[in-house]
């Protein structure tokens, strides 16, 4: 299902990927199957999404975001693309940032530039990464820090 107030510009979508209202994605993006992206998103070109992913409201997928399989990224969750930004000055090529098989990030939270957060990594709402996240860890707070560990049998 595509909604009619969307701008979809890709033709690189999977086919059972719902795209909600008022969602933007530009014509480089590549989107795989049975996603859910809600309302008021914005995904640019350099981007890749894998299968079953669910992004939430209010989320900009910048330039350089690989999502893979099976990730959840909550409400108002804020990507970095560039670790040093100003106004009209453009990196040659925007950091990569990696969000690997089954990762979910809660609400709110923030992920700078060039991070990999790792397979089944929990990261909590609010929270502010600002390192790389091992496999099957739960990070948060401000800089978020690891605060457990998830059992690989633990995950469906």
């Amino acid at each position: 299902m595509r909604h009619n107030t969307s701008d979809i510009q890709s033709d690189k979508i999977g086919n059972g990927t719902t795209v909600w209202q008022f969602v933007v994605i530009l014509p480089g993006a590549e989107i795989g199957e049975n996603c859910n992206i809600c309302s008021h998103c914005l995904i640019e070109n350099d981007v890749w999404i894998g299968n079953d992913v669910t992004i939430k409201s209010g989320v900009q997928v910048w330039d350089g975001l690989f999502l893979d399989n099976k990730v959840f990224v909550g409400p108002n969750v804020t990507f970095t693309n560039d670790l040093f930004p100003r106004s009209k000055q453009y990196p040659g090529e925007f950091a990569k940032t990696r969000l690997l098989e089954g990762a979910s990030i809660g609400a709110n939270a923030t992920i700078l530039a060039g991070i990999t957060i790792g397979k089944y990594a929990m990261i909590g709402a609010g929270s502010v990464v600002t390192k790389d996240v091992p496999d099957y860890t739960v990070w948060y707070g401000n800089p978020a820090k690891m605060k457990g560990k998830i059992s690989p049998a633990e995950v469906k």
